[in-house]
């Protein structure tokens, strides 16, 4: 069925005015552009940063109330400032009304950003395995990893990973159907088809069909459906359903099956049934080639000491990091010269490095510590010694080893008079496990990010 977008639009519009003043919807509201439907979300964009945020802080709800009531299988919205939009129209061809028109409940779950190719992924030690695996999987779907469940911490490559394959087989083999899609956006997609399935009894079955009929389905973030019980149903069933007719299954998610907290066991056994492979933080070699390599594709002109530099500096977020290269680029372009050198590096980093240094303590890594783990800080620094709080208290010792320059001496202080030997001893022991244990290494990973923001 085909629709007219426009009409939609003027509809939203005129819907989501009523719950507004005439002022703010001219100033906010009246602005927005339609740019894309991707992913079952409309993708709008704002004149202005300040636009965007009023709208998502103030009007949010109403809009998305408006837009699920007038577009059928639209589940959520984004809105992107005039730079978000810029940067999404680099790798994603805007839809024109022509296009839009035939939009459906068919939309395509396949558009994979076309930087992200096996030859543009660096591997190193940490992530050999996984990216062989992942090839394997892209050239022969179906035939020997089935399903591969890819785990790491945050910016290691995951989602890379997944458009690779994606990339690969919409290449090689045109005549496969893949769906990729992350989580959040899959939990999205069946709410709305529960909450207008009692008005519209083919709309659950419509999604059905748009996870179920495909060759590979591809979902990121799959941790998200923890504690979703009515989810893991529906996701237990497509499982099955798939794997019965020998379709491919790629998942991807922050930790392993078995410490997804509130997974059912019949699915951790369904993910375990395959196989299951970890990407690990990269060595400063495979980060230095990263870097090296994303200066390539961007024809960046940097030297090896300013690599280094950034490199040194963040080892456990790639994407981070190239936040960091893209930073010290501009910086020099600024300044008109045609490579970025060891000193550039420095000053456009400075304040970053700087502030980072500063607002970091022993109370705010306490704090972090506290909030990521759901404990007090009276335990924490404490003498209870159950195992959540054990362990949560060595990470958070070995962090402030990590990240501070204080004496044993001191940290010890901190933590209720510990002696030296028993700070030493938790900073080693929390180093090792991070280097055999995924869920310690996930955790340590996740709060240097957290700290470095």
């Amino acid at each position: 069925m085909e629709i007219n977008i426009s009409k939609k639009w003027k509809n939203v519009l005129t819907k989501v005015s009523s719950s507004m003043s005439a002022v703010s919807f001219d100033l906010w509201l009246k602005p927005l552009e339609i740019i894309d439907i991707k992913d079952s979300a409309l993708i709008l964009a704002a004149p202005s940063s300040v636009s965007k945020n009023q709208i998502m802080k103030n009007f949010k709800d109403a809009l998305l109330d408006a837009i699920s009531s007038e577009f059928d299988y639209i589940a959520d919205f984004e809105i992107f400032s005039p730079d978000e939009k810029e940067e999404y129209l680099k790798y994603n061809k805007p839809f024109e009304e022509e296009d839009l028109s035939k939009v459906n409940n068919k939309q395509s779950y396949d558009n994979f950003n076309v930087k992200y190719t096996f030859d543009n992924f660096v591997v190193g030690k940490s992530n050999q395995f996984v990216y062989t695996a992942c090839r394997a999987v892209a050239e022969n779907p179906a035939t020997r990893f089935n399903p591969l469940f890819i785990y790491g911490g945050v910016g290691l490559g995951k989602t890379h990973l997944l458009h690779a394959i994606g990339n690969y087989i919409k290449n090689n083999s045109k005549d496969k159907k893949i769906v990729y899609v992350t989580c959040e956006n899959f939990i999205n997609d069946y709410v709305y088809a529960l909450k207008f399935n009692s008005t519209n009894d083919t709309i659950i079955t419509n999604f059905r069909d748009k996870y179920r009929n495909v060759d590979v389905l591809m979902i990121d973030d799959i941790q998200f459906i923890s504690e979703k019980k009515a989810l893991q149903e529906e996701f237990f069933h497509t499982f099955n359903d798939l794997y019965q007719k020998n379709k491919q299954i790629i998942i991807s998610s922050d930790r392993p099956p078995r410490e997804i907290s509130a997974l059912e066991e019949r699915l951790k056994s369904r993910f375990n049934s395959g196989l299951i492979q970890d990407i690990q933080k990269p060595d400063l070699e495979t980060r230095i080639a990263i870097l090296e390599k994303k200066a390539s594709i961007e024809k960046y002109t940097i030297n090896k000491e300013a690599i280094q530099f950034i490199a040194e500096r963040i080892d456990t977020n790639i994407r981070e990091m190239e936040g960091f290269l893209s930073k010290v680029i501009f910086y020099s372009s600024l300044l008109g010269k045609n490579s970025a050198t060891l000193e550039d590096a420095q000053e456009a980093l400075k304040n970053y490095l700087e502030t980072n240094k500063e607002s970091l303590s022993t109370d705010r890594i306490i704090k972090v510590v506290c909030d990521y783990f759901n404990v007090t800080k009276d335990d924490l620094i404490g003498k209870r010694k159950n195992k959540e709080i054990a362990t949560a208290r060595q990470i958070c010792i070995y962090l402030i080893t990590e990240m501070m320059d204080l004496p044993l001496t001191a940290i010890g202080e901190v933590f209720g008079g510990r002696d030296h030997t028993t700070i030493i001893h938790s900073r080693d022991k929390i180093e090792e496990l991070t280097k055999t244990k995924s869920s310690i290494s996930v955790a340590v990973n996740d709060l240097k990010a957290m700290l470095k923001d």
